[in-house]
């Protein structure tokens, strides 16, 4: 029997709802805001069922009873149950907005019935649901909302449940410095230094993905020198994370633009390790 869990947590206002009625269109059975010490018996009376999916939010209205959470976890991995942990995050700057269009009050906050707020309420608030939330962020595959539009969001819950059950799940993403580093990333690589196709006319308009952009750059010694010093280095240590228990590694390259090489990269090394490792790609500034 098929038994699986997605537990989703994070930040108020980081997209949890949204996350979940992914998973709800994705055939799970899900849960909003369950409480802790309801997990472990939910998940058992699912059991009932010839295939358990279950997707669950948790979110800091459960602050006091959070700490249970990773030995139920825990719990649920000896009976075989496939635990995947998502945490949505932003950035406050990107939460402040978005309580700000919406007049509600953050779980923490005492805001007005109308759901005003004071700009220092707010930070207060949300540095707080950092702390509460920091072990169990620590625990999971980190997903950064503020640049993602709902529907982008929607198709990466997607790719992550669809691939197969494993040990480890790696996540290749290209990113432009110029807009920030991925703050889910447990690798970051900085290929800035590389030849770049923003300077070739004929290429400036495509992207690493295309065809020209990939032979021009597969042209370039420093290009190929980098992509194989990555791929050695992810090759010695991946079986070490493996072996940790680690259900996501995301390694982050970064060029300018977030167009061409880090595009391009991420494609090559996509390719390089889909053979032995459960391995998804996606591309930040491409995906805006």
């Amino acid at each position: 029997m098929k038994r699986e869990l997605v537990l989703i947590t994070g930040m108020a206002g980081s997209g949890k709802s949204i996350a979940l009625h992914a998973l709800e269109d994705a055939g799970y059975y899900c849960v909003d805001n369950l409480p802790p010490e309801l997990l472990l018996p939910f998940v058992q009376l699912e059991d009932q069922k010839e295939e358990t999916r279950v997707a669950i939010a948790m979110d800091v209205r459960s602050a006091n009873a959070l700490h249970m959470v990773p030995a139920q976890l825990a719990q649920l991995r000896n009976q075989d149950v496939h635990v995947r942990l998502l945490f949505l995050d932003a950035n406050t700057d990107t939460l402040l907005h978005r309580f700000s269009e919406t007049r509600r009050n953050h779980p923490l906050s005492h805001g007005s019935q109308d759901g005003a707020h004071s700009a220092r309420d707010l930070v207060a608030a949300i540095e707080l649901e950092r702390q509460l939330l920091a072990d169990l962020r620590e625990e999971s595959h980190i997903i950064d909302t503020s640049l993602l539009r709902a529907s982008k969001l929607q198709s990466y819950i997607h790719a992550l449940v669809s691939a197969p059950s494993a040990q480890l799940t790696l996540m290749f993403e290209s990113f432009a410095f110029k807009r920030g580093i991925p703050v889910h990333a447990d690798f970051v690589f900085d290929v800035r230094m590389l030849p770049n196709p923003h300077y070739e006319t004929a290429l400036r308009p495509l992207t690493g993905r295309d065809q020209a952009v990939a032979e021009w750059l597969q042209s370039q010694a420093p290009v190929n020198a980098m992509a194989q010093q990555i791929a050695t280095f992810l090759d010695e240590w991946l079986p070490s994370l493996n072996n940790d228990h680690r259900s996501y590694v995301t390694v982050a390259i970064g060029c300018t633009g977030g167009q061409h090489r880090s595009v391009f990269l991420v494609e090559d090394l996509h390719r390089r390790f889909s053979a032995n490792w459960v391995s998804l790609k996606r591309h930040r500034e491409l995906d805006l």
